[in-house]
């Protein structure tokens, strides 16, 4: 319970459901296991205490879109979308580390809602989702590329360990384009590419690129 109410202060204030989530052993899920999924009934309200997870959109095609990750102390505003409106998931969501987690069911869920902290932290959600949103959807709309890939290359070190269809799904693009940018990148000696890796070798032009955006 001190793990919990430590991560969401929040329940500090709900001791009955507080306790009740103390009496039930988190959910241990190993990295790539799927949360939810399109069309699911929502069982409860995800509180993260470990790991990782994506939500993202994916179409009948295969090409996916990435809406936000949750981390430790964070939660999932689409799940609580579903549990206020009753409908069913319009997303998916995978854990991208191992994750431990607990579940909130969905009627403890609607009596936390009576506690005005509890309802701030839940507004506070969507207030910070619907920023990054709408910063999400304006890098798409509105910026290059290239430059947003260029972007994302920057700032984890001199090595990445990722694939060009992971780099895709999280610009809103298509796997086939992104190859194609990273190749330029690379004969313009700024990167080199491996199998699932991608080494950095000229980051000032990559900035360069990079800030196009702004």
């Amino acid at each position: 319970m001190a793990d919990l109410t430590q991560l969401y202060p929040s329940l500090a204030g709900l001791p009955d459901i507080a306790r009740h989530l103390a009496s039930h052993p988190p959910l241990h899920l190993p990295a790539g296991s799927t949360v939810f999924a399109e069309g699911q009934v929502c069982q409860g309200f995800p509180l993260l205490l470990q790991g990782r997870i994506r939500v993202f959109r994916q179409a009948e095609n295969g090409r996916e879109i990435e809406l936000y990750r949750i981390h430790a102390g964070e939660s999932c505003i689409v799940t609580a979308s579903c549990l206020i409106s009753q409908h069913s998931y319009q997303a998916r969501a995978v854990t991208e580390s191992d994750t431990m987690l607990s579940l909130l069911p969905a009627d403890a869920f609607q009596r936390a809602l009576d506690s005005r902290e509890f309802r701030d932290y839940v507004l506070g959600l969507f207030a910070d989702r619907m920023t990054d949103l709408m910063q999400r959807v304006e890098e798409i709309a509105f910026h290059r590329l290239d430059a947003r890939l260029a972007g994302r290359l920057l700032g984890q070190g001199s090595h990445l360990h990722v694939t060009h269809a992971q780099l895709a799904n999280e610009l809103g693009s298509v796997r086939e384009i992104v190859s194609r940018l990273l190749k330029q990148f690379e004969t313009s000696g700024w990167i080199r590419l491996g199998r699932e890796h991608i080494e950095i070798l000229d980051a000032p032009n990559l900035r360069r690129v990079a800030d196009t955006c702004k």
